[in-house]
Formats: structure tokens, C-alpha cells, sequence
């Protein structure tokens, strides 16, 4: 490290240990948390207003899984990039691009007049939104190193990973029954101007790898190989498993992602470098990530469906009725990571957290035609959230806990990767077992029957539901057998950031 980033450092210590500097940290926390929603966010407040801005634009059916799927496609594939540039440039820079960025594309998208300007505007959403994730919370480095209030900043960060999808959708049902689909990216304007404000007042622009250089090839490899996987997945929406589109984009993006392994051993300036990926610990958090953002989106998704089309919920009561399960995560999360893991540590934690988390998908398959949202809907979501809560933040923090600062950026990126990933898996395997479901079930029905139809809808929601339990009792046992026994060793100097 340069001598000119160490006294960049010491002069923040030193503002750091000034009267009134505590007050200060947790206005920096506000700010990134304000932004980060913003980009987590934007990752469901769209869905709810599909329909209205299908009726006004006039796209086709198959051409609307693009307008959510355009933002993840950039996010996911930009985002160790952003992450780098964040590290290499300086993180203030890169948040105050990123923010006015996000807003700007935003703006655009809302005043869309047709399909193809839409879709633009959301691809570009996510590249600014791959810049401005891995800096904000990377800018954590310098702004929080006591252990406990360190705690609580992941604990806050861990709520809005988990919570954000649900917020989106109330946000955008709002929007959507109050206004217009168009405010559904107005908003992002209006919270823009409070993070550009917030950050430009109190933020810093530290650099950590003020020494190394953009890693070109391996920039070009990563992009590629998420935006090859990421797709391939999304393709199998439409299209089926048997597509030779499908998995020619999923082996392009499995080979193109080994390549990318294999020249970070050789890259002199590795845009990720591999130290990252060998502690035990933060490996089995990058797993139990990728995991719980796939298990997530049964949750959501065909939750949502159902309040809706069966028993008749508006789009605002549809976020409405997943607010006690956000209230349930943030507790978790709370606990989980100020009071849980510092005592006995995250092999019994997480996956404890995953096996409570199966439990209320499991128990969510009751639902039926005629189900009452208290007794059927309720329980089950508040078990779910609570138990998301015991795994999200606390793996997010290992996840990227004990790195580098130099690495800070780029590991948090990982994290946020692992999870779009993880989400689009997750979009694609279940959409394609609950459609076979339901096709399955009107085999020898009549399929002009309402009360088959519904009970059709019925079972590809339960499958889902089955399928997402699934796979958070498959992360309870890799997170049990990967974790290390103990507490983890926190090192004072170390510089952890979370991303989500």
C-alpha cells in the first residue's frame, strides 16, 4: 500500500476519534442504506407494474420476462467490474456515478415510449447499479471498526438483502394503484437526490488499490461467462430445458467462467483474486447466498400470484401482506448477527436458520382455492422470514468479513453476483417445475373448467413452494458439512464490508 493511501487512511482514523464522528457514522449508514434499497429495490418494483405497462406499450407476453430480466442481466454480469472500478478509483466517485447514474437511466425509463426504450433504460439501470452496490458498502471500510457497531450495520444490511424484494412490491403496488407504472422508476429520482446529497456531504473517497490495474481479460471473461449463465437460465423461461439455446448459453458460461478462474492465477493484477475464495468460511457463505437468493424467489413470486389472481388481493395490499415477514427478517437478523453467531458461531446458525426456512415453505403448500390469508398465508410467511433472517445477514457478513482492503469492493460484489445468480436459478427452475405442474395436472380435465383452472393454478404453486423448501433443507446440510466449528476469528485490522 502506498504511502499516500496510508495517510488517506490515518487522516480518516483521526476524523474518525472526533467529537461527534459516532453521529456521523451511523448519517453514512442511513445514505448507503438508501441507495443500496434503491438498487435492491429495483429488482421486484417493476413485476407488480408488468401489466399496466404491457397495456400501455403494447409488447407481447413473451417479450415481458425481459424488462426484469434486462436489470439482472447487467447487474449480474457488471458487477465484480463495478466492484473493481470502486476499489481502483475511489468508492466516494464511484457511488456519487453510480446514484446519479441509476437516476438518470431511471428518469428515462419512465418516460418510455416503447418496448425497446424500456428495456434499454433497465439494462442500463443494472450497469449503473453493478457501480454503485460494490461501492457503498465497501465504503463501510473506513466508517465502521467497532466490532459491535460493525454488528449492527450487517444486521441492517442483511434486512434490507432479504426484505428489499418485498418492500419493492409493496412500493410498486403503491405506485402503481396511487399514480401510474411510470413512477415504478420515478422514485428513483426522488430517493436518488437524498443518497447524491447524503454522500457528497460525508463520504470520502478512499482508495485502497490505488497501485493496481483493471484486470481486462478477466473483465471480459466474468462479464461474459454471468451474462452466458445468467441467460442461459432466463431462456429456459420461455423456451424449454431441452433447448439448444438454453444450454449453449449455460455451457458458454460454465466454460467461459472456468477460463476466468483459471487466468486469475495467472493475471499479475487478478480482477478477483483468488485469496478471496479459499477461506473455508467465506466459501460456504458465497454457497449459502447463491442458495437462499434461489430459494427466495418461490417465496415472492408466486406468492404473489396467488394474493392476486385467487383471492383477488389489489397490488397494495399484495406488499401489504408481506410486511410481517420483512418485520420477521429484520429481527432474525438483528439477533442473528449481534447476539447468534458471535456466541456459537454459524455452523449451527445458518443452517439452523435454512431448516426453519423449509419448514414454513412446507408449510405454505397448504394453501388452497378457497384459503384465508391469517391462517394459510400468515403464519407460514413469518416463519419463513424469520428464518431467512438467521442466514442472509450473517453469511453475508463472513462472506465478506476479514478481506483485504485493497479487496473490499470486489469481494462485496461476489456476494451481490453470487445472489442474482442465485435468483435467476431460482426463476428458471422453479417457473419451469410449476408450469409442468400445472400442465400435468389438466392432462385428462377439462381445461375449460374455472375450478380446474384454479386448482391448476393451485398445484403449480405448491410445486414451487415444495421445490424452494427443497432447496433451503439442501442449504441446511451444505451449511452444517462446509462451516468451520466455533466462533470466527474477527482480526481488528481487517477491513469486512457486506453486499447485497
Amino acid at each position: 500500500m502506498s504511502q499516500n493511501t496510508l495517510s488517506e487512511r490515518e487522516r480518516e482514523d483521526a476524523v474518525a476519534a472526533q467529537p461527534g464522528a459516532s453521529a456521523k457514522r451511523w448519517w453514512i449508514l442511513a445514505v448507503v442504506a438508501l441507495a443500496q434499497l434503491m438498487v435492491v429495490l429495483d429488482a421486484t418494483i417493476v413485476n407488480i407494474a408488468l401489466p399496466s405497462a404491457q397495456a400501455d406499450l403494447g409488447f407481447s407476453d413473451g417479450s415481458r420476462q425481459w424488462i426484469v430480466t434486462a436489470y439482472a442481466l447487467s447487474f449480474a454480469s457488471l458487477l465484480l467490474l463495478g466492484g473493481r472500478i470502486a476499489d481502483l478509483f475511489g468508492r466516494k466517485t464511484a457511488f456519487l456515478i453510480g446514484v446519479a447514474g441509476f437516476a438518470a437511466v431511471s428518469a428515462i425509463g419512465g418516460a418510455a415510449t416503447n418496448f425497446e426504450m424500456l428495456v434499454t433504460a433497465r439494462a442500463l439501470q443494472g450497469a449503473f447499479g453493478a457501480l454503485l452496490a460494490p461501492a457503498a458498502l465497501s465504503l463501510l471500510n473506513t466508517t465502521f471498526t467497532d466490532a459491535k457497531e460493525r454488528a449492527k450495520a450487517f444486521s441492517v444490511y442483511g434486512a434490507i438483502a432479504g426484505a428489499g424484494g418485498a418492500v419493492g412490491l409493496l412500493l410498486g403496488g403503491i405506485l402503481t394503484d396511487a399514480f401510474d407504472w411510470r413512477w415504478t422508476l420515478y422514485v428513483n429520482v426522488v430517493i436518488a437526490l437524498f443518497a447524491f446529497a447524503g454522500g457528497w456531504l460525508l463520504l470520502h473517497n478512499h482508495r485502497d488499490a490505488t497501485n493496481s490495474k483493471l484486470d481486462v481479460p478477466g473483465t471480459v471473461l466474468v462479464a461474459s461467462g454471468l451474462f452466458a449463465l445468467v441467460y442461459g437460465f432466463s431462456n429456459a423461461e420461455t423456451h424449454d430445458w431441452g433447448s439448444a439455446l438454453t444450454w449453449g448459453f449455460l455451457i458458454a458460461g460454465v466454460v467461459l467462467l472456468a477460463a476466468f478462474t483459471w487466468w486469475q492465477t495467472r493475471s499479475s493484477h487478478p480482477l478477483l483474486p483468488l485469496r478471496i475464495l479459499l477461506d473455508r468460511d467465506r466459501a460456504s457463505s458465497f454457497v449459502a447466498v447463491l442458495i437462499s437468493g434461489a430459494g427466495m424467489f418461490g417465496v415472492f413470486l408466486f406468492l404473489t400470484y396467488y394474493l392476486q389472481l385467487n383471492l383477488g388481493f389489489s397490488p397494495t395490499k399484495t406488499g401489504v401482506a408481506f410486511l410481517p415477514m420483512v418485520a420477521a427478517l429484520m429481527v432474525a437478523a438483528q439477533v442473528s448477527t449481534t447476539a447468534l453467531v458471535p456466541r456459537i458461531g454459524p455452523k449451527v446458525v445458518i443452517p439452523l436458520g435454512f431448516a426453519i426456512a423449509a419448514v414454513g415453505m412446507a408449510w405454505l403448500t397448504g394453501i388452497g382455492v378457497g384459503s384465508s390469508y391469517l391462517s394459510a398465508v400468515l403464519p407460514q410467511l413469518i416463519v419463513t422470514g424469520f428464518g431467512l433472517g438467521l442466514v442472509m445477514p450473517p453469511a453475508m457478513q463472513l462472506a465478506t468479513g476479514g478481506v483485504a482492503a485493497e479487496d473490499a469492493g470486489v469481494a462485496s460484489a461476489t456476494v451481490n453476483a453470487m445472489q442474482q445468480v442465485g435468483g435467476s436459478i431460482g426463476t428458471a427452475l422453479l417457473n419451469t417445475l410449476a408450469a409442468s405442474a400445472a400442465t400435468d395436472y389438466l392432462a385428462g380435465k377439462d381445461p375449460t373448467n374455472k375450478l380446474v383452472q384454479a386448482q391448476a393454478t393451485i398445484e403449480s404453486y405448491t410445486t414451487a413452494f415444495w421445490w424452494s423448501a427443497g432447496l433451503f433443507a439442501a442449504g441446511a446440510l451444505i451449511a452444517f458439512l462446509l462451516y468451520r466449528r466455533g466462533v470466527p476469528e474477527q482480526d481488528p485490522d481487517a477491513a469486512p464490508v457486506v453486499h447485497m
